[in-house]
């Protein structure tokens, strides 16, 4: 079943597809055939100006948890071998300080829908029976509906370096955010005792480059979504720190 024929859905694809088609008109006169990148970019940063009270709460909750660190270090050393009892020592921890673990993910849950309107904005030939004129949008030579994969067994593997660039450049931003998280919240070396802690590490060190997998499947439009997130990510977090610490001292 196509999700996008349901009602609601339609409703919502229809309204992404003329506020993106109304920001591409506005950006034409100036930016010519970037104007639909560029109508995407300024849609992510309008999602990230208004997600900005959740990331102060997720700077926040991140300075708790720095807080609770040593805590939280006693509580793995003593019930490091039974992960039932440390996950509700942790979560009565959490409790008693009034500390909100999911306060860090408020923003990413928050851009989901926005990342899969574009999504599907960017997949589907028609909406609601009408033929999506967004399929024509360029970037640089390539369809923003392309992904590097498609873009690479088409007639337009010449232009992938465009994608190919991109995704150089969400890399760097993740490994740039990677260790500034490290940072602000280190982490102690792993204890070999406890079972699974390598792969746990190991996994804690890839998982946040499964964005850059993303992107490379993805349509070209979300890609560009998720690399101007990101960016905006690193230095609305690094200001979000240094206005905390200030604040502190």
């Amino acid at each position: 079943m196509d999700l996008s024929t349901l009602p609601v859905v339609g409703t919502l694809l229809h309204a992404g597809a003329d506020l993106l088609a109304a920001l591409t008109g506005c950006f034409q006169p100036f930016a010519g055939s970037f104007a639909a990148a560029l109508a995407v970019v300024a849609l992510t940063l309008a999602v990230r100006v208004l997600l900005v009270p959740l990331s102060v709460l997720q700077v926040r909750a991140e300075r708790d948890r720095r807080r609770l660190a040593p805590q939280l270090a006693g509580l793995r050393r003593r019930y490091g071998r039974d992960r039932e009892r440390l996950q509700r020592a942790v979560q009565e921890l959490y409790t008693a300080e009034r500390v909100s673990p999911l306060a860090g993910c408020l923003p990413v849950l928050a851009q989901a829908p926005v990342v899969s309107l574009l999504y599907t904005l960017f997949t589907h030939a028609t909406i609601g029976g009408v033929a999506n004129t967004l399929l024509e949008a360029t970037f640089v030579g390539v369809p923003l509906a392309h992904s590097l994969v498609v873009t690479l067994a088409s007639p337009l593997w010449a232009h992938a370096w465009v994608v190919l660039a991109l995704l150089a450049v969400l890399a760097l931003v993740v490994e740039a955010t990677r260790r500034a998280n490290r940072r602000w919240n280190p982490v102690e070396p792993t204890d070999p005792s406890v079972p699974g802690a390598a792969v746990a590490a190991s996994v804690g060190r890839v998982a946040p480059f499964v964005t850059v997998v993303f992107a490379a499947v993805a349509p070209l439009a979300a890609a560009l979504y998720v690399v101007t997130s990101a960016a905006w990510a690193l230095g609305e977090r690094a200001v979000l720190r240094r206005a905390l610490e200030r604040a502190a001292g």
